[in-house]
């Protein structure tokens, strides 16, 4: 049985006054072994500091170039998105000197015509620059059915799109070809380091009748995934499942309540299993059959587990005395570096395609929180970016990201790892960095 456990939980009030809990981990979240900026970066000081200089941004490294992003038709969002947890914007490098450009484009749609169909219907707006003019090279616009996250970058200037119960596949083109057909609404999707495998998590209910080309729940890959948190509803009516994107055959399928994170590459899947006190056992299940285990972390929380590489892990635990901390290692067991987490509120997790650079994304409140005390959107006070060498832990890039985009999406690393792109203000800001420290052999031999 896979066993993966939910991770904390934390209360935040959205703009529309209703209050939603939402995981505090939304991927493994990576701190530097330094705090170059105060720990009240965004926060409200009685000392204000000075003006920065004209043609700076907020950053420990100044851009290389930047990219107007006003004249391409994007607009900033409402401050009151903040807390709805709406993908607003993507950002993704096709290649070194291509960078594809997602945004909500406003008032495309028409609203006389209104139904329980179209009542999340939007516009999205896609565009591909070429590096460093900002020259567009194609454009398009989507018609998506929801507010989640909707792009998944492939590498090799290949990506894929999300929108109801429908994945296609789309190149730098940006024409799009269908991929995979689902029996129900896809509510959530994520792609192994090799960008070779696919975990789906969609809305099929027992009732759900299935259409000729729907993805499959073959009897051969069931398996039985669950959480320790009840889901929203008694029913497992949602259903998690592995596949292979190359044909689309499903590894693995289970019946779940709730979503469910499960980490995953090329070759199997990681199970987290409680040992002693505070120590925790990860046991590789290959998709041929057959486990082994790798390794131990420490952590008086559950960990939650994430692949940098195929060979690279992740797990984000917590101190004895509640502080969240990092630990990065390789499935042949080999520790490489652990670092304090720091601020831990909503958290993304940005990679670059061969895994030597990573992009921690969080929020940064000007007070604590809790179930009782939940985040109103005016106490977010910015958004921190860090660039980090996988191998080592360090940091190489942190900056003020602007406006806040609480689900993510507007930071992107290349794939050599060399640039990375932060939406700041209304310009996308390029930044050039040296080389990342290669990551040594921590791949698991079978």
């Amino acid at each position: 049985m896979v066993k993966v456990v939910p991770a904390a939980r934390f209360w935040v009030r959205t703009a529309v006054g209703l209050v939603l809990a939402v995981s505090l981990w939304e991927s493994a979240p990576v701190a530097g072994a330094q705090d170059v900026f105060p720990h009240g970066l965004f926060a409200e000081k009685k000392k204000k500091a000075a003006p920065a200089e004209a043609g700076t941004v907020r950053a420990t490294v100044q851009p290389s170039f930047s990219i107007a992003a006003e004249p391409l038709g994007y607009s900033q969002p409402a401050s009151f998105y903040l807390g709805m947890r709406s993908a607003l914007m993507s950002l993704d490098f096709l290649d070194e000197d291509r960078l594809l450009f997602t945004f909500r484009v406003p008032g495309l749609i028409s609203r006389s015509h209104r139904n329980e169909e179209t009542e999340n219907e939007r516009k999205v707006r896609a565009v591909v620059l070429r590096l460093p003019q900002g020259n567009v090279e194609s454009e398009a616009v989507w018609t998506l059915h929801d507010k989640k996250r909707y792009l998944y970058n492939l590498g090799n200037g290949k990506f894929l799109l999300r929108d109801r119960d429908t994945v296609q596949m789309g190149d730098a083109s940006l024409q799009l070809k269908p991929l995979l057909q689902f029996p129900g609404p896809v509510l959530w999707l994520e792609v192994d380091p090799s960008r070779q495998f696919l975990v789906t998590g969609s809305s099929e209910p027992p009732t759900q009748a299935s259409r000729p080309g729907d993805v499959g729940s073959p009897a051969s890959a069931r398996g039985n995934v669950t959480t320790d948190a009840p889901g929203l509803s008694d029913k497992p009516d949602m259903v998690l499942r592995i596949l292979r994107r190359e044909d689309g055959k499903v590894m693995l399928v289970s019946h779940v309540r709730s979503a469910v994170h499960l980490p995953i590459n090329g070759q199997g899947y990681l199970e987290l299993l409680r040992g002693s006190g505070m120590m925790w056992t990860l046991n590789f299940n290959y998709f041929s059959g057959g486990n082994t285990l790798v390794g131990q972390v420490e952590s008086a929380c559950t960990p939650l587990l994430d692949f940098i590489s195929p060979g690279e892990v992740l797990a984000t635990g917590c101190n004895s005395n509640g502080d969240a901390k990092l630990m990065a290692l390789g499935l042949n067991g080999k520790k490489l570096w652990q670092a304090p987490a720091g601020s831990s509120v909503w958290p993304v997790l940005v990679t670059n395609t061969k895994g030597t650079r990573i992009g921690r994304e969080s929020l940064m409140a000007g007070r604590e929180m809790s179930t009782i005390a939940p985040l109103e959107p005016e106490d977010i006070k910015g958004q921190d970016v860090q660039i980090l060498d996988a191998a080592t832990g360090k940091l190489v890039l942190r900056a003020a990201a602007t406006p806040v985009f609480d689900i993510g999406g507007n930071v992107a690393i290349s794939p050599s790892g060399r640039r990375v792109a932060i939406m700041m203000g209304k310009n996308l800001q390029i930044f050039e960095l040296p080389d990342p420290t290669p990551v040594p052999d921590v791949n698991l031999e079978h």
